[in-house]
């Protein structure tokens, strides 16, 4: 395409269930990876835009979590859900989200889930009840649960398997990298005006990029959707399967993780899932099709992300907590010392894609992994008055460059060499392993938290803060561990960057377990 040229898509108007591939279409994507019109790039701005949000929302709540139990009486154990409420939401509804826009457009999911997210996001700043806000974030994590498979779908299924999607998934995945980064340093700054900023803050963008997206999201025609082709029972057991999973660890360290309570919800948990695979196996219209499962690249991609956002979330919450609670930086201080994560992310944006196109996959999540893992056991160095370039610093950058580096990278692996009718599937799968992985993590180091009995003050190592770090640490040297793992047999069976397409059926929402 020539720079005159804006995005123009064709498709016709089909029913899901017997339209071919849109990749048999040339006329729907992009195939070209330079020479985008405005119109393009206006459509990358609304989905990364609504991407960055997400990760956003996550980190720069983070940060203002003591100001919040400061103002509204809350402890360590109640402002988890401050997080994990959004968490909940969000992990718990990824595979449906994934699959109703599928099934019964990506545009209308993808609208609709942004104005439910920016209305959610104002309410929730004007409200005094504690958990009137969590329920709020709830709601916003359910929203978020239809729109980034959805937003992730409609780029994979716009733009080329090859330089073209890479270049827009480069973009697009270091733009919620850079959220997730940035998000600090956006509520640092929030947060000394009110904390209230940091929850208000997404709503107003979240309805400008709303209108922009009814204007550049392509139409591609209204589907028919029958009931039939939706899996009722698949969606009810894996949407309760996760939402007690996620429910059941984050609770844990409020009521034990021997707790009856606990206990009996990890077990229905593991029940739900087991009557999905069941159900998934015998369904015309499965809501997972399980055949996609057979490719290591898509499950390596998976565990990764999960490894990789939950080591970084609990991370992050850990340090917040000894910043401002121990150490008595302000929310601008703690701001300006993660900058240099998000400027490295948001740097890496520029060549991400050509890395795509020139390294494997696997190869580029070793180094990520590596990098994560080098930040982390700097910091486990940590000593009561360090100073920032000693302790936190070089910590900083090597997260930077972690990210940088694997939040493409497990994106790009998770969806490559997956049909078109199935993308927003993929991407639900990838995004529900970092939702469920960041969930668990902070479950896991804020039970370790509250449960020390070591005496801590002013200017001193939080209570369990070092098995905290070590624990994250643990999942750094596992994800790299695995990556080390999947490069070597990628090597010896010559598995090349993007693989090949993942086993379907000719028509895959018609068929069972394949």
């Amino acid at each position: 395409m020539t720079q005159t040229h804006d995005l123009v898509i064709t498709q016709r108007a089909t029913d899901p269930s017997t339209a071919p591939p849109a990749s048999t279409d040339p006329a729907t994507r992009i195939t070209n990876a330079s020479g985008w019109g405005s119109r393009t790039w206006l459509l990358l701005v609304v989905l990364a835009g609504a991407l960055f949000l997400d990760g956003l929302d996550i980190s720069m709540v983070g940060v203002a979590l003591p100001s919040i139990g400061a103002d509204l009486g809350m402890g360590q154990s109640q402002l988890q859900w401050i997080v994990s409420g959004y968490v909940l939401g969000y992990g718990g509804l990824l595979l449906l989200g994934g699959r109703t826009s599928d099934l019964i457009g990506r545009r209308r999911v993808f609208l609709i889930a942004l104005g439910v997210f920016g209305v959610a996001s104002v309410v929730s700043a004007l409200v005094d009840i504690d958990a009137l806000i969590v329920a709020l974030r709830f709601v916003k994590g359910v929203a978020a649960a239809f729109t980034v498979p959805a937003g992730l779908s409609i780029i994979t299924t716009t733009f080329a398997e090859g330089p073209a999607r890479n270049r827009a998934l480069s973009i697009y995945t270091v733009c919620g990298a850079s959220g997730f980064s940035l998000g600090l340093v956006f509520g640092g700054l929030l947060t000394e005006l009110s904390w209230r900023a940091t929850l208000i803050f997404p709503g107003p963008v979240a309805l400008l990029l709303l209108f922009a997206g009814h204007r550049v999201i392509p139409k591609i025609g209204a589907s028919r959707f029958r009931w039939a082709q939706f899996d009722v029972v698949g969606a009810f057991t894996s949407t309760g399967a996760l939402l007690l999973l996620v429910f059941g660890v984050v609770r844990a360290p409020e009521v034990g993780w021997a707790s009856a309570i606990t206990i009996g919800t990890l077990v229905v948990s593991g029940l739900l899932a087991v009557a999905f695979v069941l159900v998934e196996r015998r369904h015309r219209h499965p809501l997972v099709r399980l055949g996609l499962l057979r490719s290591p690249l898509l499950v390596h991609a998976n565990i990764s992300a999960a490894l990789m956002f939950g080591s970084y979330v609990a991370f992050q919450f850990v340090v917040t907590l000894y910043l401002q609670d121990s150490l008595g930086w302000s929310p601008l201080s703690m701001a300006l010392g993660f900058l240099p994560a998000g400027l490295i992310v948001a740097a890496s944006s520029i060549r991400m894609d050509r890395v795509l196109d020139r390294v494997a996959t696997p190869w580029l999540l070793v180094g990520g992994f590596a990098a994560f893992l080098g930040g982390y056991l700097w910091f486990a160095r940590v000593e009561p008055g360090m100073a920032y370039a000693d302790f936190l610093l070089p910590t900083i950058i090597l997260l930077g460059i972690g990210f940088a580096v694997t939040f493409p990278s497990v994106t790009s692996q998770g969806t490559a060499g997956v049909d078109d009718a199935e993308q927003g599937l993929a991407s639900g799968l990838v995004n529900t392993s970092v939702q469920v992985g960041g969930a668990v993590m902070m479950a896991v180091v804020t039970a370790i938290l509250t449960s020390s009995d070591e005496p801590s003050g002013p200017g001193e190592l939080l209570g369990g803060m070092s098995t905290a770090i070590w624990v994250v640490a643990g999942m750094s040297i596992v994800g790299l561990a695995s990556a080390i793992a999947m490069a070597t047999w990628s090597l010896k069976s010559r598995t090349q960057v993007l693989p090949d397409p993942v086993p379907a059926l000719e028509n895959p929402l018609a068929g069972g377990a394949d």
